[in-house]
């Protein structure tokens, strides 16, 4: 029998980011989403649309970049071996850290002997009604079959289905896109070339009406892709005061727009609880960080130890030693 919280779909009543009708962009994740998985005849479905998640991946570049950071920690304290690579460890990890769910399939010789672990995408792996299947899909009607009991599946466990991980990140991800919205907003703009973000106040008795024309006809020649331009205006016994340029929001909205990238990195990193200092981030304050050196070492004890333990299930899943790993040190200032 599949678990008794997997065998419906949830949250139904509620309309799916692909399906929306509204003018609103759709979230690649929504809360709709999140709530449990569902039998789709051979397979269940993911609780989470890990084709969102792909596309959230580089929505931040603190995201993404800690999700890096991870896995390259990760895989250069990893120890390989024949049977498991480093460069498939490395796809193993980053897999788990992006989904939430990493895949191994065993590869055994005639005899039963275990000859190699190789990586399969979890971006397109899903779980068969019965719990040891696991299907590859990629694309309409295109699936494979892998033999029963060689794939080891390692997940993040979920509070609401017991068949596919989630990633912990989830509750960052409005932040990360908030982030990006603020970015793209800010490159239209930009690209656009509409940076007259201020009125042109007029009084000078002096100013004719063809001029006033001109003047008119040179503001917007001066709009468009990549046009910064300067306007100039010859007033003869002019007042001081006869012509004013009043900005509009201009300021407000830089202000703005620095306040939400960095608010919104300060959630992601938050998330991903990866300190500033090893992401390479230049501190806004005087202050600083902190020492990078003690964030770096409680960084590896809070959070790196703990990954390294969870990837060691697949030592007690294969019964014997496939993945070890290194301590992690700083080295000293000769770099050894």
């Amino acid at each position: 029998m599949p678990p008794a919280a997997c065998t419906g779909k949830a949250g139904a009543s509620h309309p799916s980011p692909s399906t929306s009708k509204s003018n609103a962009a759709p979230s690649p994740v929504g809360k709709s989403e999140i709530n449990g998985t569902w039998l789709n005849g051979k397979w269940y479905e993911p609780p989470v649309s890990f084709q969102g998640l792909t596309k959230s991946f580089h929505a931040s570049v603190h995201h993404s970049s800690a999700i890096y950071f991870k896995t390259n920690i990760l895989t250069s304290t990893f120890v390989p071996n024949k049977i498991l690579s480093r460069d498939a460890f490395k796809r193993f990890a980053l897999d788990f850290l992006t989904f939430g769910n990493g895949y191994l399939e065993k590869r055994t010789s005639r005899t039963g002997q275990i000859l190699q672990l190789t990586h399969a995408l979890a971006k397109y792996v899903r779980r068969g009604r019965e719990l040891d299947n696991y299907f590859f899909m990629n694309g309409w009607q295109q699936e494979h079959a892998f033999d029963k009991g060689a794939v080891f599946h390692l997940m993040d466990p979920d509070l609401n289905q017991e068949v596919y991980g989630v990633p912990q990140y989830l509750s960052a991800l409005q932040s990360a896109w908030l982030n990006e919205a603020a970015t793209l907003f800010r490159r239209k703009y930009y690209k656009n070339g509409s940076h007259a973000g201020f009125v042109l106040y007029m009084t000078d008795p002096a100013a004719n009406i063809k001029d006033v024309d001109n003047l008119r006809q040179a503001m917007r020649d001066s709009k468009g892709p990549g046009n910064f331009r300067n306007l100039f205006m010859y007033a003869p016994n002019g007042n001081k005061d006869g012509i004013q340029i009043l900005p509009v929001s201009d300021v407000a909205a830089k202000d703005e727009f620095f306040n939400i990238k960095g608010v919104t990195r300060d959630d992601v990193l938050a998330a991903h609880r990866v300190p500033p200092q090893l992401m390479g981030i230049m501190p806004n304050n005087t202050g600083g960080f902190g020492a990078i050196e003690p964030a770096a070492r409680v960084f590896v004890r809070n959070e790196l130890v703990p990954l390294q333990t969870q990837f060691l299930a697949l030592n007690d899943w294969l019964g014997q030693e496939v993945v070890k790993f290194d301590e992690y040190t700083l080295g000293n200032m000769e770099g050894k």
